[in-house]
């Protein structure tokens, strides 16, 4: 059964990460005879197989830093390669439109054009640096760089990615704050081919270096989006569990002027162009990313930082080998009452830690009550399970606790 153009973009996706030129050229030689006389590609792809081709039997006679050195710039080529043809096929095929230019002075031209464009010219990017600097211009700015990020996750270009990188620095601190995530985001979500491409490495240093605060907000930033990337808010809504102050003024206004269930329907997030599932998945990786790794791994405040962003959210990502950090944490929280049934199953994890069964167990309990059923509540649970284990909690143990919360009733 053949695969389906997404697939394919994942299986080379997938490939290259491992620097697996052969089985990215398989599915790219197939875009190229299907774009027939508008395949503008045919040199650099047999250039490219015959320097990768050549580098291999290198590495099986000697190899070395050199040939690895060697085979992952090929690989960053191959990248760019198969970007620039499934560009080309997806214009082919009508995925993509053929756009030539946007008006600069209608705001859904610019959405549209930077959102959809697989085709960017120079002159585009020239003009958001422009108007990301130009305090008149910044709600236009906003609107590009947004449109471009989110056309980045599916056409990745090295130069559009540098655009915002640039612009972290904008003389406009809303785009900057704004180009902050969008990078961020991205960075997380291109991290395994980041690592062939040293340039864009490089100028996100260079960027975060030229900052007078080192980077601090794009800390500050990543962390409020792991803060609130498991909190959704018709899920508060439903559960009576929001802090009001928490809310966005769209869902402020719906719950004062109607107070009605199915106008809060319409709200899904109030993190734009970042879908739930999407961002809790750059979340679950972010601490083996190479974008931790800079801006996070060998600074101790910042790695305290971002662990209890993880433990705001409800997750002990960073915290299961200091559960008295947790703990500690978590105990100045208790006393509120719009805590989440996850900080109540956290600290009965620690709990579990310190070998205090009936705390955990009295813990676990006010988790399960919070939760809508006990399909929800061990939903939550049983992923934790090996991370318990793993830190010398009893298997017996575990289960034992497991089954005793199975029966619970809320009523």
């Amino acid at each position: 059964m053949s695969q389906s153009i997404s697939e394919q973009v994942m299986t080379i996706e997938h490939a290259l990460g491992e620097r697996m030129i052969e089985h990215a050229q398989v599915i790219v030689r197939g875009w190229l005879s299907e774009l027939g006389e508008n395949n503008r590609y045919e040199e650099s792809c047999n250039r490219i197989q015959t320097e990768y081709r050549s580098l291999c039997q290198q590495w099986l006679v000697q190899g070395g830093p050199a040939v690895d050195e060697a085979l992952d710039n090929l690989t960053g080529d191959m990248y760019e390669l198969s970007d620039a043809v499934f560009a080309d096929i997806s214009m082919a095929r009508g995925m993509a439109p053929q756009m030539h230019g946007f008006n600069p002075e209608n705001k859904q031209s610019v959405i549209n054009y930077f959102a959809h464009c697989v085709t960017l010219k120079q002159e585009d990017l020239d003009w958001l640096r422009r108007v990301a600097d130009d305090p008149d211009k910044a709600a236009v700015a906003l609107l590009a760089a947004g449109a471009l990020s989110s056309n980045l996750r599916d056409y990745f270009r090295i130069d559009a990615l540098l655009t915002l990188i640039d612009c972290m620095n904008a003389q406009t601190e809303m785009v900057a704050d704004s180009c902050k995530v969008f990078v961020s985001t991205l960075l997380m979500h291109y991290d395994v081919r980041i690592d062939y491409f040293p340039q864009i490495q490089e100028a996100f240093r260079q960027t975060v270096s030229d900052m007078d605060d080192g980077g601090v907000r794009i800390l500050e930033l990543i962390g409020k989006l792991i803060q609130y990337s498991k909190e959704n808010g018709l899920e508060l809504y439903d559960r009576g569990e929001y802090r009001y102050e928490w809310l966005p003024e769209d869902v402020k206004k719906l719950i004062e002027v109607t107070g009605m269930r199915e106008e809060v329907d319409t709200f899904r997030s109030w993190l734009p162009h970042l879908e739930e599932e999407y961002l809790n998945n750059l979340v679950t990786i972010f601490p083996e990313t190479w974008l931790y790794k800079q801006m996070v791994e060998f600074d101790e405040m910042r790695v305290q930082y971002i662990a209890l962003s993880y433990l705001y959210a409800g997750r002990m990502d960073l915290l299961w080998d200091s559960p008295d950090k947790a703990e500690e944490w978590l105990k100045g929280e208790l006393r509120s009452e719009t805590l989440f049934a996850r900080h109540y199953l956290n600290y009965a994890h620690c709990m579990m830690l310190k070998g205090d069964r009936v705390m955990a167990y009295e813990y676990y309990l006010r988790a399960r009550k919070r939760c809508f059923n006990s399909k929800e509540f061990f939903e939550f649970f049983r992923p934790d399970r090996r991370a318990l284990i793993d830190r010398g909690v009893a298997v017996e143990d575990v289960y034992l606790m497991e089954d005793m919360l199975l029966t619970i009733t809320t009523e």
